[in-house]
């Protein structure tokens, strides 16, 4: 059984920067791990994903050039750096890990989240 904590949300202007924080309990090496964020009356969307082997990353194009997803497997956790952050990023964001080194379908275990906002 795998439990994510995420950590470093807050209040942030528009154009700064927040870092997320995702520890993870049991075996997560080889897991595909992602984040996730809800804005109120928004449903849950993809944000990143890393994979399991070869630290492949992937992201949704809206915050492409700005978020950068990591992984400390020594550690056993995950991290989003969020950079040039604007209104609309706000929200709860969620960690996830997938039973599989790379993300695909859905995720198998959910933080609770971390609340992210943007003040413009």
């Amino acid at each position: 059984q795998v439990q994510l904590v995420e950590s470093g949300g807050g209040l942030v202007q528009a154009g700064g920067s927040l870092r997320l924080s995702c520890a993870a309990s049991g075996r997560t090496v080889m897991y595909a791990m992602g984040w996730f964020r809800q804005a109120p009356g928004k449903e849950r969307e993809f944000v990143a994903a890393i994979s399991g082997i070869g630290g492949i990353t992937n992201y949704i194009d809206s915050v492409k050039g700005r978020f950068t997803i990591s992984r400390d497997n020594a550690k056993n956790t995950l991290h989003l750096q969020m950079n040039s952050l604007k209104p609309e990023d706000a929200a709860v964001y969620y960690c996830a890990a997938y039973e599989r080194p790379y993300y695909s379908g859905s995720p198998d275990y959910w933080g609770k989240g971390t609340l992210v906002t943007v003040s413009s």
